[in-house]
Order: C-alpha cells, then structure tokens, then sequence
C-alpha cells in the first residue's frame, strides 16, 4: 500500500492555498487508497505559535479531512535526526560551516537564484577539520552544510505527478544547512529521515518546494536509502492578483478568519472544489461529493488565482 503524508507546520494559520494542497493530497490518497500520515513540522521553534498546532488539526477536521496514523511531531525526533547527520558527517559529505546570512548575501562570489537569493559560494567547503575546529577557529557554533556533488550524479531527473518530467543541476542550488547552528535538523533532513522512517511513497506538495526535490533525493542516496524514494508530485499553487504565492499581503484568508465570519465548510469546500477543476460542485459541497466528482487529470495545471470576487462569493454564504 501506498503511503503519503500530511505535514502541516505549527507557524502560522491553515489558509485557503495551503487548504487546497491538502486536500489534493488527501482527495488523491482517499480516491487511490494509500495510507495517510499526520505530520506536525515543528521545528522552526522562533516561528512556533502557541496554540497553532491545535487550531491546524481542528481545520483540517473541519473541512473534513482525516488520517490513519498520527499526528507525530518533529520535536520528537531528534535522535534519529542525530544519526542521520553523524552518517552523513562521518562519511565526509557534510561539513561545518560558520557563515551568517548576511555574509553570504555580501560574499562576491555569491551566486544569485531566480528569487534573488544568495546561494551558498562554498566559502567553509575544506576549511575546517571538525565541528569542534570550526567552533575553536571562529568563536561561532557552526551549521552543517551538505557537499553537493561535484559531478553529474548532482543532475537530478524525475517524473512529477503535476510538473511531468523534471531535471535540476543540484550544483546550480549550493550546498544546503541540514542542521543549524543551535543542533536542531534542518528541514530537508528532518523531511527525509521522517519519510523514510514512516514509508512514504507519495509525497504531494506544492510546486515552491519544487527545489527541495534534488536536495531530498540526495539526501536519501546519501543516507543509503535510495531504494526508498518516493514519488514526487508539486501542484501549482494558489496566488494573489500580483501573481505571487498567497500571503498576508493579500488579505486575510485564514480558515479560521472564515469560521469566525460564519462561513461554513461547504462554502469553503465549493470554491476549493471549482479549484481543483470540478465545474459542477454544488454552492455548499461536502468532503464527499469532491471525493465522488475529484478527478486527477482535470487539476489546472497553473497557479490559482485568489480574488476579491472569491471572498465576496465566500461570505455571501
């Protein structure tokens, strides 16, 4: 049986973009009968809000969704986090580094990516023995990086679920944090040790964490997990009439923003439902009839675009 997971991070509130990438991912496990696994990524511990965790698990139940294992948390899993970068450290394909951001963002030789951030020059790739030289050298506690491959095995190619066939240069991305500076894994690590620990063979996400698919699978080589890679499926994502990813920018589009204005789920469901290409969704639908009418290959294959129109049409209930 197919595994997936649902990995909601305790940062913030469940908004309508993040909502309609759960429930493709959810709609897809329940129509193809695969395993669902709750996640709570909880790692960013300064980007943490209390109460955050309890308010994501009650929308995600109140638009109906639901899982058959969890919720298990991130916070727990430091050990199996430790090992995994011990392996990857011993074996000399991860090393400390001291550099702060805002170095690297000055560093000359800094590459730029699509986005306008700095990717990493490689500025402490050679440069220290040991984590404990680093911390002795600099006064600083240093991150771990990952050595991405110097040679084309960093050329990494796979067939998306949404995006069709795919290849990205991991050379062109810089070698990545797997763990910061105060020891805590960093997301890429925590994600690939926590999937290959729970089995998980379909991953479903959206396409901004597209970039994270060569790191990932690098990772999973490294680790010597290969075998357990999953399928990788990045939908596009929801945006503001700007064209960027939905934000607080764009206004309030909190489920929860919604409960409190008396929306009801159906309502929700219905404009979810129109974006995930089903035309002939009722005005107030249930989890049900998307399950029913929710077919794969009619997903748009561009991003959605949030208005002002959908707000109105959703408090006019």
């Amino acid at each position: 049986m197919d595994i997936t997971r649902l990995a909601p991070s305790p940062t913030g509130a469940l908004h309508l973009g993040n909502a309609r990438t759960f429930l493709i991912n959810w709609l897809l496990a329940r129509k193809q009968h695969w395993r669902v696994v709750l996640r709570v990524e909880d790692l960013d511990g300064p980007r943490i809000k209390p109460g955050s965790e309890a308010g994501l698990l009650e929308d995600l139940r109140w638009l109906g969704l639901d899982w058959d294992q969890g919720p298990t948390r991130q916070s727990d899993r430091g050990d199996a986090y430790l090992a995994a970068l011990s392996q990857l450290t011993d074996a000399g394909l991860a090393y400390p580094c001291v550099c702060t951001r805002k170095e690297i963002e000055l560093a000359a030789s800094a590459p730029h990516a699509d986005d306008g951030s700095s990717i990493y020059p490689g500025t402490c790739r050679g440069r220290f023995a040991t984590i404990a030289a680093a911390r002795a050298d600099t006064g600083r506690e240093p991150a771990i990086r990952f050595r991405i491959p110097d040679d084309s095995s960093s050329i990494i190619t796979w067939t998306d679920r949404f995006a069709g066939e795919c290849t990205i240069d991991a050379r062109t991305l810089g070698d990545f944090v797997i763990a910061k500076a105060d020891g805590t894994a960093a997301y890429q690590l925590a994600v690939v040790v926590d999937d290959a620990a729970a089995g998980v063979t379909q991953v479903v996400r959206g396409n901004d964490l597209i970039e994270s698919t060569p790191r990932q699978v690098l990772l999973y080589r490294a680790l010597n997990l290969a075998n357990q890679l999953p399928h990788y499926g990045h939908a596009p994502l929801v945006v503001g009439a700007d064209g960027r990813r939905l934000a607080k920018r764009h206004g309030d589009s909190r489920l929860n923003y919604y409960r409190s204005q008396g929306v009801p789920p159906g309502r929700i469901l219905a404009l979810l439902g129109r974006w995930l290409g089903i035309n002939d969704v009722t005005d107030h639908a249930t989890i049900a009839d998307l399950l029913t009418l929710f077919k794969p290959e009619s997903l748009p294959t561009e991003p959605i675009v949030f208005t002002q129109q959908d707000d109105d049409w959703l408090k006019s209930r």
